[in-house]
């Protein structure tokens, strides 16, 4: 069966997403924070397995006006829910209201939440309230500017959630925000790729996975696995597909950090991941980077006061970069920042700044892009 899909994300990645899934051999179309496709059931399984920079892939149960309560009540109700939920499944309704006439958000859920009962019993021939002990069906309705939207979400726990993270330190990054911070560089795994502040190292571990063709995805467990119109086999297929797909073969990944106890934190992620040979973490100094590689690519979350409260610190190690890199031409540089004077302190104005959000806060990625150096 055909399903209208979407994939979420955060904000500013939405060209990311949309190339992962049309290089995926799906056709896109892309809204803000949101990319919809089409798919079948194993299409459900292979993209929350593959998806790098996604947070979540949910099924579009319906799209309608709403102008009242009324309308959201019929809209809902003449959804085929037990097409897709049996008689004893939980399905908590959460609900969105921004710009709408519905302004209260506890009344859409609890008016979505009465519709999907009366038809459920309808269909089931109850007349008490259901059961709602069986496997979890996460809906959600979103209303922006009265238009309604409502979603079952395959996936469970946000994608960002690979599993491999045993152990971080402060200001973690999520890693499907630093798998876009990879994409959205000029990277190949033939290519050095170095990261100086790799903290508890997800964006050298992603940096990894990506040049292994490691399906992000392929140890952790989905919501779908509990519904019963997607057949279980799916998830053991696609997994093992993924797994012939993985390309073994030399990366040159480092990752540095100031902190012995933050290399020793990403070894141990790096391991969990799969990719503690192909990607190296060594004890090191910004200012102390130096290699003999006329070109690569350095991918840099730096501390930028906001996040760990030290501006100066943080403007410290931005002139530190400026001074380092610049003595690297061919190198390509993107370096993401809260600190919207960035360049001032860096020593030069960047190729390309790019909005992104990590998580609310909005930062800027800083593009520096190598030029070519003659040997």
């Amino acid at each position: 069966m055909k399903y209208k899909l979407v994939a979420t994300m955060a904000a500013g990645l939405e060209a990311v997403t949309a190339r992962e899934l049309k290089d995926m051999g799906y056709q896109t179309q892309t809204e803000n924070g949101r990319v919809f496709f089409e798919g079948d059931e194993r299409d459900i399984v292979r993209t929350n397995v593959w998806l790098r920079t996604a947070d979540r892939v949910k099924i579009v149960m319906a799209q309608f006006k709403a102008l009242s309560f009324e309308d959201v009540f019929q809209n809902v109700k003449a959804i085929p829910w037990a097409d897709y939920m049996p008689l004893d499944a939980q399905f908590p309704v959460a609900g969105r209201a921004v710009r709408s006439k519905l302004h209260s958000e506890p009344d859409v859920q609890a008016v979505t939440k009465k519709a999907i009962v009366e038809s459920m019993a309808a269909t089931y021939h109850r007349r008490s309230r259901l059961p709602e002990t069986g496997n979890k069906y996460p809906l959600e309705i979103s209303i922006h500017n009265d238009m309604a939207m409502m979603t079952l979400d395959t996936t469970g726990d946000s994608l960002f959630k690979r599993g491999y993270r045993v152990a971080k330190g402060p200001a973690p990054m999520k890693e499907n925000f630093a798998a876009a911070l990879v994409m959205l560089t000029n990277w190949r795994p033939d290519m050095p790729f170095y990261d100086p502040t790799t903290g508890s190292g997800t964006i050298a571990i992603e940096a990894g996975l990506i040049g292994l063709n490691m399906a992000p995805g392929i140890r952790r467990d989905f919501a779908f696995t509990g519904f019963d119109f997607i057949p279980s086999e799916l998830l053991d297929d696609v997994r093992a597909e993924a797994n012939d797909l993985v390309k073994i073969q030399p990366l040159d990944i480092l990752g540095g950090d100031i902190n012995q106890e933050m290399i020793e934190i990403a070894n141990v992620n790096a391991k969990e991941a799969g990719v503690l040979h192909p990607v190296r973490f060594k004890q090191l100094a910004v200012k102390d980077f130096s290699t003999d590689e006329q070109r690569g690519v350095i991918v840099a979350n730096p501390p930028y006061g906001k996040r760990l409260n030290d501006i100066d610190a943080a403007r410290k190690v931005a002139a530190e970069m400026g001074t380092t890199y610049r003595k690297l031409p061919g190198w390509s540089k993107y370096i993401l920042s809260g600190d919207l004077d960035f360049e001032r302190f860096y020593g030069q104005k960047a190729t390309k700044r790019r909005k992104l959000y990590n998580g609310a806060m909005r930062t800027d990625l800083f593009q520096y892009w190598g030029r070519k150096v003659k040997n």
